[in-house]
C-alpha cells in the first residue's frame, strides 16, 4: 500500500516561490519560514520538498470541497449572504493545538491524520471553478489547510475563477512572505488572517512568529487588499483585557476599518483541558476592540447570544446595516454605492451592486443556511 507521503509526492508539480541556492539548495518563499530545502529534504510543511534540485509543490487534488456561506470564512464585508466555493489540501507551517481542522492540517506530521489520505480527490482547476458556477458561488476560497503552502495550486485555480466573473479569497494564518503576496495580488480580492496571539513567546508555541503575522495584516491591507482578521479567544492563552487591546490596538493602527472577529474556542485536537469561551467573554473581547477605535468589532460562533455583535453598524450614526443570526442575513441596508442610507457614512468592503443580490432570510429559517458539501 502506497504511504500518504507517496501518495502527495505523486500529486507535485514544480514550483515558482523558491529561490535557488549553491549546491542544489532552494529557499522557499511561499511562507516566512523560507524553509532552506536541500536535495531529498522537505520543507516545515512537510508537502513541500527538493527532488534534485527542483522545488516539489501540491498540485492536482483537494481533501475537502464544499460550498460554504461567505460568513462562515468569516468574512462578513465581501459579498454578504453569497457563497463561497471552498478548497482545501492538506498540510500546514504551524502545529495548533486546538485546531479544529487539525485531521487535514497536521497530515504528514500526526500519524492520527493518515486517515486524511481518504479525502483526496483528484480535480482540475477548471472542474473547481464549474462547481462554483454550478452552486451559485461568488467567491472561491481556498482554506481547510493553510494555503500559502499550496499558492501555486491557488493561482491556478484564481485564474479560471477571475476569468468566470468570480472573487478570489484566502483564508489563512498570515504566516506570508512579500513574494507570495506580490505573486497572490493579481488573483485575490480578500484575505482572512488569523491574529492568534500578541504574545510572541505563544507564537512560537504554534509555529509563528508573531511579527511575520503583523507584518502579513499591514502589508495585505497596503496591497489593497480587502483584510478581516480572526481571533480566536482561548481562555488562559490569549484572553486577558491587555492582550485583547493589544491586537484591537494594532489592527487600528493599520485601519480601524477592518473588521475583528473574536470567536469562542471549543475543547479540540490536543487542547482539551482548557473551558471553552463563554459568550460574556467575547463581549468584553468585543467591546475591548470598539474601545480601541475598531469600527466594527463581531463576537462569532455562538449565534444568538453575543448580541449586538453579530450586525454591521454604522460606525457614525449606529444605523444597522446588516443584521446577522449566525451565517444568516435578516436584514442588509448598505446603498449599492456601500454608504450607511441613512448618513450616507461610506461602510468598508467589498459589497453588491445592488441589495437584491442579497439573499435575506426570515428569521425562523436561519438555521438552514449551511455549507453544502459536492458529492
Amino acid at each position: 500500500m502506497t504511504s500518504l507521503s507517496g501518495r502527495l509526492d505523486a500529486l507535485t508539480v514544480e514550483g515558482e516561490l523558491f529561490e535557488r541556492l549553491p549546491e542544489g539548495a532552494l529557499r522557499c518563499t511561499a511562507c516566512a519560514h523560507r524553509c532552506l530545502i536541500r536535495p531529498g529534504k522537505r520543507g516545515i510543511c512537510q508537502v513541500r520538498f527538493n527532488d534534485r534540485d527542483r522545488l516539489r509543490v501540491p498540485w492536482g487534488y483537494v481533501a475537502a470541497l464544499q460550498c460554504d456561506p461567505t460568513e462562515k470564512k468569516p468574512f462578513y464585508h465581501l459579498l454578504p449572504g453569497s457563497e463561497t466555493l471552498t478548497f482545501g489540501m492538506l498540510g500546514c507551517d504551524f502545529h495548533c493545538a486546538y485546531c479544529q481542522n487539525w485531521l487535514t492540517s497536521q497530515a504528514l506530521r500526526d500519524p492520527a491524520c493518515d486517515v486524511a489520505g481518504s479525502y483526496v480527490r483528484r480535480v482540475s482547476p477548471r472542474e473547481i471553478v464549474g462547481y462554483a458556477l454550478q452552486m451559485g458561488a461568488s467567491v472561491v476560497a481556498s482554506s481547510y489547510n493553510e494555503p500559502l503552502i499550496t499558492s501555486e495550486w491557488a493561482v491556478a485555480i484564481f485564474k479560471e475563477a477571475a476569468a468566470a466573473g468570480l472573487k478570489c479569497a484566502y483564508v489563512s494564518n498570515g504566516n506570508a512572505t512579500p513574494e507570495v503576496l506580490d505573486y497572490l495580488r493579481p488573483y485575490l480580492t480578500a484575505y482572512k488572517v488569523d491574529l492568534k496571539t500578541m504574545q510572541d513567546a505563544q507564537y512560537r508555541q504554534l509555529g509563528g512568529v508573531l511579527m511575520n503575522v503583523l507584518d502579513t495584516i499591514r502589508r495585505a491591507h497596503d496591497l489593497g487588499l480587502w483584510v478581516e482578521v480572526v481571533t480566536l479567544v482561548v481562555p488562559g492563552f490569549n484572553d486577558s483585557n491587555d492582550e485583547l487591546m493589544d491586537a484591537a490596538r494594532f489592527l487600528a493602527t493599520v485601519s480601524p476599518d477592518i473588521p475583528w472577529h473574536v470567536t469562542a474556542f471549543h475543547k479540540d485536537y490536543k487542547m482539551t483541558e482548557l473551558d471553552n469561551t463563554t459568550p460574556a467573554t467575547l463581549i468584553r473581547a468585543a467591546e475591548i476592540g470598539q474601545e480601541a477605535g475598531l469600527h466594527h468589532v463581531y463576537a462569532g460562533n455562538l449565534p444568538g447570544l453575543a448580541d449586538p455583535y453579530e450586525h454591521t453598524v454604522c460606525p457614525s450614526c449606529g444605523e444597522h446595516l446588516v443584521e446577522r443570526m449566525g451565517f444568516a442575513i435578516l436584514g442588509y441596508r448598505v446603498t449599492p454605492e456601500g454608504a450607511c442610507p441613512k448618513c450616507g457614512t461610506a461602510i468598508a468592503g467589498v459589497w453588491p451592486a445592488s441589495a437584491a443580490e442579497v439573499q435575506v432570510d426570515p428569521g425562523s429559517l436561519w438555521l438552514g443556511r449551511r455549507p453544502r458539501p459536492l458529492r
